[in-house]
């Protein structure tokens, strides 16, 4: 069920098979008849066609000289946003590859512990923030003097991460006070 779920949505996010099915919602048609309502050339109906049909949105029949396609109207029922809904996936597979794509991000970043340099592209800035953030306790608080000694630890440019660590809230900046918060993002 998960894949033709899956078939199904990718069929309906086409325009000209949206404007089929609206035609065959209102009757059953054939190739020509559909193309000639449409605007399509019979070749791009039928290519169309196979699709939904594949999908299981239309069947054909035939009917003297034509094949005469008319809607499964059971398959564009709740039910189909019933079991989109109830869809569960297996988020062990996505959550290792974030996690090989984060560790990849620290090694090539960080080595021995200092941050060889900061990255250009936002999500791996975010990741290595996140990594700095990890010397901070939650809910303790810093000085300006304490956050730049704990960051120097990772690189020369303070000034930079600090600033990068209050945009992405690790850390909260009141009253000349710095202090970690929980967080629940995942960058």
């Amino acid at each position: 069920m998960d894949a033709n779920i899956i078939t199904l949505f990718k069929c309906l996010a086409d325009k000209s098979r949206i404007q089929i099915i609206r035609s065959l919602f209102k009757e059953d048609m054939y190739v020509e008849r559909l193309a000639e309502r449409l605007g399509l050339s019979p070749p791009t109906i039928s290519f169309h066609l196979k699709k939904l049909e594949v999908a299981g949105i239309v069947v054909a029949r035939k009917e003297q000289y034509y094949v005469m396609y008319s809607l499964c109207k059971d398959v564009l029922s709740f039910n189909v946003m019933d079991a989109l809904i109830s869809y569960e996936t297996d988020d062990s597979a996505e959550n290792e590859r974030d996690a090989a794509y984060r560790n990849g991000v620290l090694s090539a970043f960080i080595e021995y512990g200092k941050l060889k340099n900061i990255p250009a592209q936002r999500k791996k800035k975010n990741i290595i923030m996140e990594e700095i953030a990890k010397a901070f306790e939650i809910g303790k608080t810093y000085t300006e003097r304490e956050v730049n000694i704990i960051i120097a630890d990772f690189h020369d440019d303070f000034c930079t991460i600090r600033r990068e660590l209050v945009e992405l809230r690790l850390l909260i900046r009141e009253d000349r006070v710095y202090r970690k918060v929980e967080t629940k993002t995942n960058l």
